[in-house]
C-alpha cells in the first residue's frame, strides 16, 4: 500500500454511523419530492483553494447506499486545486445522491481541511533544514484513520497510531513513577527490542537525565527557540528529537532553524477548519 492509499476497512464503519445518524428515519423530503426513478449528475466543485483530501471516501458514502452510483475524479488527494475546480462527479439515482450528499461532503470538507492546514506548516518549513511536520493522537473520536490520511496527503508525518504502537513517557508518566530516569529504564525492560523509547522533557535538566538514560528520541514540551537550539546540540548524535507544545504556523521556521528532526503538531487535527466544497446537480 501506498501512503495514499486508505482500504475501504479503514472508512467503512465511519460511513455506516454517519449514513445511520442521517437516514435512521428515512429521508421525508427526497421521498416526498423525487420520484423513485429519476436521474441524476452531480458535481463536487471547490469553493475555495485548497489541498484534496478524501474522493475515494466520498465516493464510498453513494456505494454504500447505492453500489449502481458512478464516480469520476477530476483531482486527486494531496493535488493543491483553485478555486472553482471540479473535484469528483457522481451520477445515479438522484434520491441516492442527496441521502448521501450531507455526510459525502462532511468527511471530504474535514478531509480536505486537514490537508490543506498540514501543506501550510510544511510549507513553512525552510528548506534544507530537513525538519518534519508530524500530527498527534489529538484526532476528532472514530475518525482517526480518515485524518492520518489527510495529514499525509498535506505532505506531514504521522505520530504513533494509538498507546500500543510505542513507548512515549509524558509528563504525568514521570510524575506517577518518580523521574525520567526510572521511568526510561522501566519502560526499556518492558518494550521489546524493536521498540524505540521516546521521552518528553520540560527542561535541559531533564533533557541531560534522559540522555543519559539512553533515551532514544526526545519529546522538547513547550521550549522556546533558542531553548531547543540548545537541546539540538547536546542530543545530537545520542537522539532523535521532536519539538511540540504551543506550535503555531509562525513558529514552525524557527523550530526547524533550530535543527529539531521533528514538530509534532495538534492543531493539524483537532483544529483545522472544514473547507468549502459544494455538490452542484446539473439542470
Amino acid at each position: 500500500m501506498t501512503e495514499l492509499e486508505l482500504p475501504n476497512v479503514a472508512f467503512d464503519r465511519v460511513i455506516d454511523r454517519a449514513l445511520e445518524e442521517d437516514l435512521a428515519a428515512g429521508d421525508v423530503t427526497t421521498e416526498a419530492c423525487i420520484d423513485a426513478t429519476t436521474l441524476a449528475t452531480a458535481h463536487a466543485m471547490a469553493r475555495q483553494d485548497l489541498v484534496v483530501c478524501g474522493g475515494p471516501v466520498f465516493a464510498r458514502v453513494f456505494a454504500r447506499i447505492d453500489p449502481d452510483v458512478r464516480f469520476e475524479s477530476f483531482a486527486k488527494d494531496g493535488e493543491s486545486v483553485l478555486r472553482g475546480t471540479k473535484l469528483w462527479t457522481v451520477r445515479g439515482l438522484a434520491r441516492t445522491i442527496l441521502m448521501g450528499e450531507r455526510v459525502a461532503l462532511n468527511l471530504a470538507q474535514r478531509m480536505s481541511g486537514v490537508a490543506t492546514l498540514t501543506r501550510a506548516h510544511v510549507d513553512a518549513v525552510p528548506r534544507g533544514t530537513g525538519t518534519r511536520i508530524t500530527d498527534t493522537r489529538k484526532t476528532t473520536p472514530g475518525l482517526r484513520a480518515l485524518e492520518r490520511y489527510a495529514v499525509r496527503a498535506g505532505g506531514g508525518k504521522n505520530h504513533r497510531d494509538n498507546l500500543g504502537s510505542a513507548v512515549l513517557i509524558k509528563d504525568n508518566h514521570i510524575a506517577a513513577c518518580g523521574g525520567v530516569k526510572v521511568a526510561i529504564e522501566r519502560a526499556r525492560a518492558h518494550a521489546t527490542h524493536t521498540s524505540r523509547i521516546e521521552c518528553e522533557v520540560d527542561t535541559l535538566e531533564q533533557l541531560d537525565v534522559a540522555l543519559a538514560a539512553r533515551a532514544d528520541i526526545v519529546l522538547l514540551d513547550n521550549m522556546d527557540a533558542p531553548t531547543v537550539a540548545e537541546a539540538v546540540r547536546r542530543a545530537r548524535g545520542k537522539a532523535l528529537t521532536e519539538a511540540s507544545g504551543g506550535v503555531t504556523l509562525a513558529r514552525i521556521a524557527d523550530l526547524a532553524r533550530a535543527g529539531v528532526d521533528y514538530i509534532s503538531v495538534g492543531a493539524l487535527t483537532h483544529s483545522a477548519p472544514a473547507v468549502d466544497i459544494g455538490l452542484d446537480f446539473e439542470p
